[in-house]
């Protein structure tokens, strides 16, 4: 895997599923135990299954149950880190200022700041076609 470009984010995983358009990759993420001195006192919670869709080549002859490398651009991660915390907390605060300034009751503007985040996520279920077609795993060998 050393051969791989450093600008991406890549991850192991196993093939799960198949259909004729979508492969169906299953990633396994587990708590950073390699350089921990309690690692056997972990618990379960520790370790998480994903579910990543690759969409399928034309030429792709691959098996359920076969090891895989999936790989996104590290560009694409740092966009649905925006996506996902940076711009709803902005929206959240710039909404709380807003109302906190022009109305009297602080308990409103909160509300209010907190009901902002129903449009933001409406604006993005409604553009998640977009979305998918942006954020992409493929499989790397």
């Amino acid at each position: 895997m050393s051969d791989l470009p450093q600008d991406n984010i890549t991850h192991e995983g196993i093939i799960s599923h198949l259909t004729k358009d979508v492969i169906r990759v299953m990633i396994v993420s587990k708590a950073s135990c390699a350089s921990c001195q309690v690692k056997g006192a972990c618990s379960a919670s520790d370790v998480e299954e994903k579910n990543v869709d690759v969409k399928r080549g034309l030429y792709d002859n691959y098996q359920v149950g076969d090891k895989v490398t999936v790989m996104m651009d590290q560009s694409l991660g740092t966009w649905a880190v925006m996506f996902g915390y940076v711009f709803p907390f902005l929206v959240l605060l710039i909404g709380l200022i807003v109302f906190t300034q022009t109305l009297e009751s602080e308990g409103l503007a909160g509300l209010l700041a907190l009901a902002l985040l129903a449009p933001y996520y409406l604006i993005l279920y409604l553009s998640r076609k977009q979305i998918d077609n942006t954020f992409q795993f493929k499989i790397v060998f």
